[in-house]
């Protein structure tokens, strides 16, 4: 009787295999898989991991660029009973090092451009791209008998959070809890067999892998994988009928609504449109509804330790609520508690606390961290929001990106999203500097599209907001730090540009 009512993250695949087996699954560049051939190609590659001489619970690294190799590694991690951790294909020394190390990876699947990056003395499998890689051992599909049958309560991943203000930790993910924010998905998201969505952000993210390509699998649709989010490749996908629905960070859409093809391409087919990852400027919004009015928005918002998905705002709910992230999806509870835990009255701001079947385990090897996150019967997410009496939340900041001006609260996305609706303004980070006056002073990290002076901006933002809101001083960039899930990196900016400063 083991394993017969148990539900993991590889059954998502073999289901729809036994549903749809000639439905094409997955597009990568020239290769297509049907759902009957990805299902046999993940059973073959999980023989291939095990191969290797690893035990159910070991972990296994991916440390790689998107491909359909990716996605079948993960899954077989999954069907062997092994631990996928993904890896930022973007670190290297000391950072790369911490999550292998930290994680206590056995094997590393690797992309071979990777691999000499890699510290020495791991073992490497490539992924692709080599006559010993994983990809290539696919051409001789055998059956796989796992030595046990993984569980519901299993491991699956280790999910590292992005380390924007701190050292990542690995959230512990279960097949249980994987499965649970796949139907969340599904059912928040209006995911159909129909949709032709597109993947282009990394896979070793999570919103990527478990808010649409793995639910997507569930429901049987047919996905297409890019190497990045190339505007050009999905502006072609979206005119040739092959992509109608994508996700992507604020960052990425308004990459896309300034590239100067935008305007006259025609993009009628794409429907749905998911915003996630960091907070969408209103006035970025507003211009890209206007643009594709039968396009349909939604938010996504959560964070790793959920994985990822806790609240979604809806396409017809965005009226009258632009800055909102929606209401709590099917399998999640949420609350926002003062600094005791206790929930505070509705249209007051406090932290987000979460209870769900789709949280983690806690983080790998890191007790105090785990305690910390998990109090009261509450995961505490570190997010500041305010909640209305229909239930839908807003948030309002990070519980670490708050400015504290002369003792008064400032929260920089009100500042930012004041700071967008000035023309000039292609993209901006507020954050809090070091004030010896001031305790922090309001500071604005702008790239510009068009010339602009520090005292414009400053007057621009006071005259939409209270004075003591406004930046004390407008730093000007030509990028913006951020990782490859779109976050912009203000940890790294307050460093740069934190000095000492006079009243």
């Amino acid at each position: 009787m083991t394993g017969v009512r148990s539900s993991t993250v590889d059954s998502v695949v073999r289901r729809s295999a036994r549903r749809t087996p000639r439905r094409t699954a997955v597009r990568y560049t020239e290769r297509s898989w049907s759902y009957a051939e990805l299902d046999a190609a993940v059973s073959t590659a999980a023989c291939v991991l095990t191969g290797h001489g690893l035990s159910p619970g070991d972990r296994v690294a991916s440390y790689a660029h998107n491909s359909d190799a990716y996605l079948i590694g993960f899954l077989a991690c999954a069907r062997a009973g092994l631990v996928h951790v993904p890896v930022n294909q973007n670190l290297t020394g000391e950072d790369l090092a911490y999550i292998l190390e930290q994680s206590g990876s056995a094997l590393v699947l690797a992309d071979p451009d990777l691999e000499p990056r890699l510290p020495t003395g791991l073992p490497v499998r490539p992924l692709r791209d080599a006559d010993t890689s994983l990809l290539a051992e696919l051409a001789s599909p055998r059956p796989f008998t796992p030595v046990r049958r993984p569980q519901a309560e299993d491991l699956v991943q280790l999910l590292y959070t992005s380390g924007t203000t701190a050292s990542p930790k690995g959230a512990m993910m279960t097949h249980r809890a994987l499965v649970h924010e796949y139907v969340s998905a599904i059912t928040a998201l209006d995911l159909t067999a129909d949709d032709r969505p597109v993947h282009s952000l990394p896979l070793y993210h999570s919103a990527q892998m478990h808010v649409f390509l793995l639910p997507y699998l569930a429901v049987g649709a047919e996905n297409t994988i890019l190497d990045a989010p190339d505007a050009e490749q999905i502006f072609d996908l979206v005119e040739a009928g092959r992509a109608d629905s994508l996700f992507a960070p604020p960052t990425v859409w308004i990459g896309l609504s300034n590239h100067p093809d935008f305007h006259a391409r025609d993009l009628a087919a794409l429907r749905k449109a998911y915003y996630g990852a960091s907070i969408m400027p209103v006035p970025v919004l507003e211009r890209l509804r206007a643009s594709l009015p039968g396009l349909g928005f939604y938010n996504c918002f959560g964070q790793s330790e959920i994985g990822p998905l806790a609240t979604v705002l809806g396409p017809s709910e965005h009226e009258g609520r632009m800055e909102s992230c929606g209401r709590p999806v099917l399998f999640v509870e949420a609350m926002v508690a003062d600094e005791d835990g206790k929930e505070v009255d509705d249209g007051t701001a406090g932290e987000v606390v979460y209870r769900s079947p789709q949280l983690c385990e806690g983080y790998w090897d890191k007790p105090e961290e785990t305690e910390a996150a998990f109090r009261d019967g509450w995961f505490r997410s570190g997010d500041l929001a305010v909640r209305d009496p229909e239930g839908y939340f807003t948030v309002v900041d990070r519980v670490k990106d708050v400015i504290n001006s002369g003792g008064v609260l400032v929260a920089s996305r009100q500042v930012e999203d004041a700071l967008y609706t000035h023309p000039a303004v292609a993209e901006t980070a507020v954050i809090g500097l070091p004030d010896e006056r001031w305790i922090e002073a309001v500071t604005a990290v702008v790239v510009a599209r068009d010339t602009v002076g520090e005292a414009e901006l400053i007057t621009h933002v006071r005259e939409r907001l209270a004075h003591f809101k406004a930046p004390k001083r407008v730093v000007f960039v030509d990028v913006l730090p951020r990782n490859a899930s779109g976050k912009i990196l203000k940890r790294e900016l307050r460093e740069k540009f934190s000095r000492p400063s006079g009243p």
